[in-house]
């Protein structure tokens, strides 16, 4: 086809969409295209503007790797992945979901812990912290026999992958939920992290002056046949930047509540500060299957 101009080119770029076989990616580029050519046309995007957000599209991905994924941590700061989230859960988006952020540093196959266990494989100093969780489904009965994968950063604000001075899968477990649909184990506090900004986020959050700093949360990720996997975070109440979240993640229905523990922990062994968490999480039926890892 021919171009006459530049409404045209819109006109024939979306007849082109709408001939795609698949009726979904149908509806998603014709969708895309349509959004994509008005917003050249609303900001009036300079010919030099544009190769730079090519260069910038490029350098996404060149920066990722098996231990970074910055399309994911750049996706986040724009607060796609938290829309996506809350729009295709609780409901389609009109309740409350214990449903979150995958994040960037999932890796599958942690480790088989026992309820009552420790996520700790090498010293990691820091408040301990006993968690106390439950999985029921929307009607509030208990689920049986659920895999929860829970990881977290260290009390200084790092993933395991990110420090020589953890072990392997530090801080990470994989626990089987009771009859009664319970699970606990003893970890550290995590801490709040920043945001890797040595590349394309970085560049964004100081552009826009923003910070990159994380507040405290645990990961969560709980899987059982008839159920949607379900995907979440626990964000620590006493954490400062829960009203600043870089990611857009903290929603009223996770901050959950770490309490500081009064006299002796629970175990002998662990002397000095402790805190204890107990929060419910909620399945909704649907197709239990993992995500793809972000990293390896």
């Amino acid at each position: 086809m021919i171009i006459d101009n530049h409404e045209h080119l819109t006109e024939v770029a979306l007849a082109t969409m709408q001939r795609t076989p698949d009726p979904r990616l149908r509806e998603i580029m014709t969708s895309l295209v349509a959004h994509l050519h008005q917003f050249v046309r609303d900001v009036k995007l300079t010919e030099a503007e544009f190769q730079t957000a090519l260069a910038i599209v490029n350098r996404i991905g060149q920066l990722s790797n098996d231990t970074h994924n910055e399309a994911s941590v750049m996706a986040g700061s724009l607060g796609v992945s938290p829309l996506v989230c809350l729009l295709n859960n609780g409901d389609n988006g009109a309740t409350e979901t214990t449903q979150n952020l995958l994040g960037p540093f999932w890796r599958m196959g942690a480790p088989r812990v026992e309820n009552g266990g420790t996520l700790l494989r090498s010293p990691t100093p820091g408040p301990a912290l006993y968690v106390h969780g439950a999985v029921v489904d929307r009607a509030g009965a208990p689920v049986a026999g659920a895999d929860v994968d829970i990881w977290h950063s260290s009390p200084v604000g790092l993933y395991e992958q990110q420090d020589a001075e953890q072990a392997e899968m530090n801080l990470r477990g994989m626990f089987t939920t009771t009859q009664e649909g319970r699970f606990w184990f003893r970890s550290v506090k995590p801490a709040g992290y920043p945001l890797p900004v040595a590349g394309v986020v970085g560049d964004l959050l100081r552009a826009q002056g923003r910070q990159h700093f994380r507040p405290a949360h645990l990961h969560v990720m709980v899987v059982k046949p008839g159920f949607k996997t379900l995907i979440s975070q626990v964000y620590a109440s006493d954490d400062p930047l829960l009203e600043n979240d870089p990611q857009f993640g903290v929603t009223r229905a996770l901050v959950g509540n770490f309490k500081r523990g009064e006299g002796p922990a629970p175990d002998s062994e662990v002397q000095g500060p402790w805190h204890r968490l107990d929060f419910t999480f909620v399945l909704e039926p649907g197709e239990s299957r993992l995500p793809r890892p972000p990293i390896k």
